[in-house]
């Protein structure tokens, strides 16, 4: 599976649990990039970002039959990162999303707003 196909699969886990603001960033053309691909979403509570990440892992491990390599921050429920290596998730609270600015920070990639 590619990293751009793998991305879909993410996508399409967000979207079963309502994400907002899902945006795709492309960052293979940055140079030293750690990953090809950022898809970050928001949840409105602690609970919504869990069942994202979880609806996220279910969806990849289905097609993929492949868990994260790493996870971080579901005990917190602020800011999920799940590394599937060529493709890194984000999943934030709205308020931590404004915080951070992600997609400030790489300033260079490509962004596709999906939704």
């Amino acid at each position: 599976m590619t990293a751009e196909e793998l991305s879909r699969v993410i996508i399409k886990g967000m979207e079963e649990k309502k994400a907002s603001k899902i945006v795709l960033m492309d960052l293979r053309n940055i140079n030293q990039s750690m990953t090809d691909f950022f898809v970050i979403c928001s949840g409105s509570s602690n609970t919504q970002v869990d069942a994202i990440s979880q609806s996220i892992e279910e969806e990849v491990i289905k097609v993929h039959k492949e868990r994260p390599w790493r996870s971080e921050g579901k005990s917190n429920g602020q800011w999920v990162l799940m590394d599937y290596v060529n493709v890194v998730v984000h999943i934030f609270l709205e308020d931590v999303r404004s915080f951070y600015r992600l997609e400030d920070l790489w300033g260079d990639a490509k962004v596709t707003a999906i939704n």
